[in-house]
This record gives C-alpha cells, structure tokens and sequence, in this order.
C-alpha cells in the first residue's frame, strides 16, 4: 500500500486521537465506506447498530417491534456515549442517532462527525435491495424517506464536514471522507488561532 500513506497521516492528524463519527440517511453507505475508511486509516471499525444489537440481544426490527422507537433511541444513545469513550474508531451511526441531541452532543465533545449526504434517488435505490428498515415499514416508503429527509437534513448539517455520497466506487468515497477531513482540519486549525486584535 505505498500509495496515499502521506492523506492517511494527515486525516489521522486531523482527527487527532478523536473517533470518526459517520452520520446521515439509512443507504447513505456509512457501514460500506466507514469499514473502507477504517482499514485506510488502520483503525477498528464498529457499525453502532450492530453493537446495539448484540447489547440487546436481538435486532432492531425485533426492538422496535416490541420496545418501540422511543426505548431503541435509548439504548442507542448509551451505546453510542459507551463507543465514543473507549479506543479511537471509525464509528457509523444509525440514520437516527445523531437527531438525538444528547448523542450529537457526545459526538460533538468527543468526536469528528461527517455527514455523508445521499441525494433521495440514490438512497431509495439502495434501501430498496434490504426489506430491513422499520421506519419505512408504511404504505408509502417514498414519502416517508422524503418526510424522514426534510425533518433530519437540517439537524444532520449540524455534522462538522459533509461529504456528498455518491454512486461511485468505494475507495472514490474514501478518499472524499479523507480529502474533507484533512481540508476541515486546515481549516479548524487557523480558526483556533489564539484570539488576538482582529486585523
């Protein structure tokens, strides 16, 4: 792997020991570029969906169904403070962690979070190929994903950087999240400049 070792350093820089926190729309490909992401920086990869899963015992389907939406964002919401504290990672966010003020605020102290941002054809497509997500379990999945966008959009562009998710080969995406994270830490560095006279 000779190449990019020098945007591996930088992102890894810019991150600066904090974990890289993926947020945006269920089919915005946090799992598949967070995992491609995480191997390129050489750091552990943890989809927070599955480790809410395995602290529950069952899946998500199965919380909602018999929890409902309101106990799963609860135990969302532990589990993601839970990952934020230990090692540094490449974390992806279930689409509606981060609509969770408590959890974008342990994100925001302890993280670095990107919003991959989908445009709705490209999202529809890819939820379309897995029957597995509850809040599009309605009549009208489309509007739904629509109604889901218009509420979250805003709320996402809280993220520190996003990056649009594109239909493109992976490592394009990767490098994207990488390019972002080192052009945002220039940008975060000269902004943290000690607060002189302005000019």
């Amino acid at each position: 792997m000779g190449h990019g070792t020098g945007k591996t350093d930088a992102a890894l820089a810019a991150l600066n020991g904090r974990t890289l926190v993926l947020v945006g729309m269920m089919g915005a490909g946090k799992t598949s570029v967070g995992k491609r992401v995480a191997q390129r920086l050489s750091l552990p990869f943890v989809d927070a969906d599955v480790a809410i899963e395995d602290a529950a015992g069952m899946t998500i389907p199965e919380i909602f169904a018999k929890h409902g939406e309101p106990s799963f964002r609860d135990g969302e919401r532990k589990v993601i403070a839970r990952l934020l504290d230990s090692e540094q990672k490449v974390l992806a966010t279930g689409g509606g962690a981060f609509i969770n003020a408590e959890t974008r605020a342990a994100i925001k102290a302890s993280g670095v979070s990107i919003w991959l941002k989908a445009e709705f054809e490209v999202l529809m497509a890819r939820v379309r190929r897995k029957g597995n997500r509850p809040l599009l379990q309605t009549a009208d999945p489309d509007q739904t994903m629509r109604n889901l966008s218009a509420d979250r959009y805003p709320i996402y562009a809280e993220a520190d950087i996003t990056v649009e998710s594109r239909d493109v080969a992976h490592d394009v995406m990767v490098d994207a999240v990488l390019d972002a994270l080192i052009s945002a830490h220039g940008v975060a560095a000269t902004g943290s400049a000690p607060k002189g006279p302005l000019p």
